[in-house]
C-alpha cells in the first residue's frame, strides 16, 4: 500500500448511524481559511468507517478534512474544477456499489432511511469536494519527473544495512487459446437474447427479466441498469449502441466477443454521460470448442519446438495468442503487484499458482506443453507459458533493480513534494484547530501561531 506524506483519503460514503438518526453537533473543531469544519463532519466520517468495522484515529479524520480543505481553496485560485457528469457519475458508481452489497435498492433504502434520489443529492456536496481535492493533489505532482540521477542518488542514501531484500523472480510469457463456438453453437443464444428482447417489446417489465436472465452480476440485481457512465465505462460494441440511440430507445441485439450478447434501453443522456440498462446473455463453453482449442494450441507448440534457436515465441504470440493484455508486448506476463511500474518480474510469492506449477520444472528458456488454464472469472483456456528468466533472492542492487527503485524513488520524491506543499500552504493559511484536537500529534504545528500579550504589546 502507497504512504504519502499526507493524503486526501477516498471516502467511500456509506450511510451511518449518525447520519440515520440525525444527530446535529454544531462545535467547531477547526477553521481553515474561510472554511469551517464541525465535529459533525468527523463524527459522519468516522461513522462511514465504522458501519465497514474500521476504527480509524479521529485525529487522522480531522488532518484529512483539514488537508481536502487546503486543497480545496487553492483549487479554486488556479480554476481547477470537475464536470457535473464526472460528479454524477461517480455518485452512480458508488450508488451501484452500496446497492450490490446492500442486496438490492429495497434494503439499501431501508438502510438509508431515505430514497436513493434523495441521498443522492444529500451527498453530491462531499462527493464534488473530494474529487477536486483529488484533481488538485494530482496537479500539485503532475510534473514530477524522476531522472536516472534521482535513482541512483535515492538508492545511495539507503543505508547498506537497511538496503531492502527481494524474493526470487521470473519472468514467464504465455501464448492463450480460448474456446471459441461456432455459428451454430452461438445462434442459440442469439435467440435467447432476441427472445427477451421480443419479450419486453410486447409490454414486459425490463426490470424483472434483467434480474431473472442477465448474466451480468453487476447489474442484475438492479433490474439492469448500469446508472450513468462516459464512453470509457464499456467494451466498444457497447459503447456504439449507447451513444448512437436516443433515450426510451432499444438497442438490437449484438455480440462482445469477450461477454457474449447484449441488448440494451437508453434511459438518459447527459452531454457525454449515458445512463443505459441492458440484458446480457452470456453463452456457455462446449466440449467441442475447447478441443478446438485444444488442437489449435498443439499445433502451435510444434512450431515452437521446431523453432526453439531463434526468438519466435514473441511472435507466435503477437499471431496466435487470444489473451489482449500479453499478446502485443511478447506475451510476457506483467507483475499483477506493481501496475504503475508494469514489471515482467513477478516475485514467485506472487506468481499465479497455477503457473507456478508448469514453470517449477522448466528451465530457462523452456516451453510448456499446453495446459488448460481456468482465470478468476472461472473461465477456461488452454496456454503455453514461457520461462523467459529466473532471479535468486538477493540484496537490491541497481543493475538488476532498477525499475523498483526507481518507484520507490517516485514515491518519496511524491511524498516531499506533497508534504512540502501543505507545510508551505499552512503558513499561508489562517488554521484554527479547537484545544482538544491540538493535542493530536499529527497536529502538531498546524494552528496559525498566535502572538502573546507581551510580544503583541512590545510591537510600535
Amino acid at each position: 500500500m502507497r504512504k504519502f506524506g499526507i493524503v486526501v483519503l477516498g471516502i467511500v460514503l456509506f450511510a451511518s448511524v449518525a447520519n440515520a438518526q440525525k444527530i446535529v453537533l454544531d462545535k467547531i473543531v477547526a477553521v481553515v481559511g474561510n472554511s469551517v469544519i464541525l465535529q459533525s463532519d468527523i463524527e459522519l466520517m468516522n461513522a462511514q468507517y465504522v458501519v465497514q468495522n474500521m476504527h480509524p484515529d479521529k485525529c487522522a479524520l480531522t488532518q484529512n478534512l483539514i488537508t481536502q480543505k487546503l486543497l480545496i481553496q487553492q483549487a479554486a485560485i488556479d480554476s481547477i474544477d470537475v464536470k457535473e457528469d464526472d460528479v454524477q457519475g461517480e455518485i452512480d458508481r458508488r450508488m451501484r456499489s452500496m446497492t450490490q452489497r446492500a442486496g438490492g435498492q429495497d434494503k439499501l433504502e431501508q438502510f438509508l432511511g431515505r430514497s436513493i434520489l434523495q441521498y443522492k443529492e444529500e451527498i453530491h456536496g462531499d462527493v464534488r469536494e473530494m474529487m477536486i481535492a483529488q484533481k488538485m493533489q494530482s496537479h500539485i505532482t503532475e510534473k514530477l519527473n524522476t531522472t536516472p540521477q534521482d535513482v541512483r542518488d535515492y538508492f545511495n542514501k539507503i543505508p547498506k544495512d537497511s538496503l531492502p531484500s527481494f524474493n526470487k523472480e521470473v519472468e514467464v510469457a504465455e501464448i492463450s487459446f480460448d474456446p471459441k463456438l461456432n455459428k451454430e453453437e452461438k445462434d442459440v443464444y442469439r435467440q435467447k437474447s432476441q427472445d427477451l428482447l421480443n419479450r419486453i417489446k410486447k409490454g414486459e417489465d425490463f426490470a424483472t427479466l434483467a434480474t431473472a436472465y442477465s448474466q451480468d452480476p453487476g447489474s442484475a440485481p438492479q433490474g439492469g441498469d448500469v446508472g450513468f457512465a462516459d464512453r470509457n465505462t464499456f467494451v466498444k460494441e457497447f459503447t456504439a449502441w449507447a451513444f448512437k440511440l436516443k433515450a426510451g430507445e432499444y438497442s438490437p441485439v449484438f455480440e462482445s466477443p469477450e461477454y457474449g450478447f447484449f441488448f440494451l434501453q437508453v434511459l438518459e443522456r447527459r452531454g457525454e454521460q449515458v445512463h443505459v440498462r441492458h440484458i446480457l446473455i452470456t453463452p456457455p463453453i462446449t466440449p467441442e470448442s475447447l478441443d478446438r482449442a485444444k488442437l489449435k494450441a498443439d499445433t502451435v507448440y510444434n512450431l515452437l519446438i521446431k523453432n526453439q534457436k531463434v526468438d519466435f515465441f514473441s511472435s507466435a504470440a503477437a499471431i496466435y495468442s487470444d489473451d489482449k493484455e500479453t499478446k502485443y508486448n511478447g506475451g510476457m506476463i506483467l507483475n499483477p503487484e506493481n501496475v504503475e511500474v508494469r514489471t515482467t518480474y513477478i516475485p514467485t510469492d506472487k506468481l499465479d499458482p497455477q503457473i507456478a506449477l508448469v514453470i517449477d520444472t522448466m528451465k530457462v528458456g523452456g516451453v510448456s506443453k499446453p495446459v488448460l488454464y481456468t482465470d478468476q472469472r472461472g473461465k477456461k483456456s488452454y496456454r503455453i507459458f514461457h520461462l523467459k528468466s529466473v532471479t535468486d533472492a538477493h540484496k537490491a542492487n541497481l543493475e538488476q533493480d532498477f525499475p523498483k527503485i526507481k518507484a520507490f524513488a517516485t514515491e518519496d520524491k511524491t511524498n516531499r513534494t506533497i508534504s512540502e506543499w501543505f507545510a508551505k500552504k499552512r503558513k499561508q493559511t489562517y488554521i484554527k484547530i479547537d484545544p482538544q484536537y491540538q493535542a493530536c500529534p499529527v497536529l502538531k504545528g498546524w494552528s496559525t501561531p498566535v502572538p502573546d500579550a507581551t510580544t503583541a504589546q512590545a510591537k510600535p
